[in-house]
């Protein structure tokens, strides 16, 4: 399975209103329930208002398009992350998963995961 390194710093945080963020930007996820707005997006697009923050991630994507009956994608990415003691922040789309680590451990990341048999890509 490919794997392909994402290149921006990324911070994962809590947004305050939908109308803060950037629409335009060309990377973010956001996830909206009663509680909270999430957003995952590049460290230069956080908005101004933000209730929490947590910068320092740089993430990765799964390579190609998913199939819904593909099962076990995120299940063996975070085993093998897990066993190499790096916690994760994972999100998905409609076609793929993305996997976030913390910058201070992605070298660590790529490396176990290319020992586990993962092509990883720039």
């Amino acid at each position: 399975m490919k794997l392909k390194k994402l290149p921006d710093s990324l911070t994962v945080c809590k947004a305050a209103s939908l109308a803060d963020i950037n629409l335009a930007a060309d990377f973010f996820f956001i996830g909206r329930t009663r509680e909270e707005i999430s957003l995952v997006c590049r460290t230069e697009d956080v908005p101004e208002k933000t209730t929490d923050r947590d910068d320092g991630w740089r993430g990765f994507r799964v390579e190609g398009v998913l199939d819904f009956s593909l099962i076990g994608i995120l299940s063996g990415l975070s085993a093998v992350l897990a066993e190499n003691g790096i916690g994760i922040f994972a999100v998905s789309t409609y076609n793929t998963d993305y996997i976030l680590v913390k910058e201070k451990n992605f070298d660590r990341a790529m490396r176990a995961l290319a020992k586990a048999g993962y092509e990883v890509t720039d």
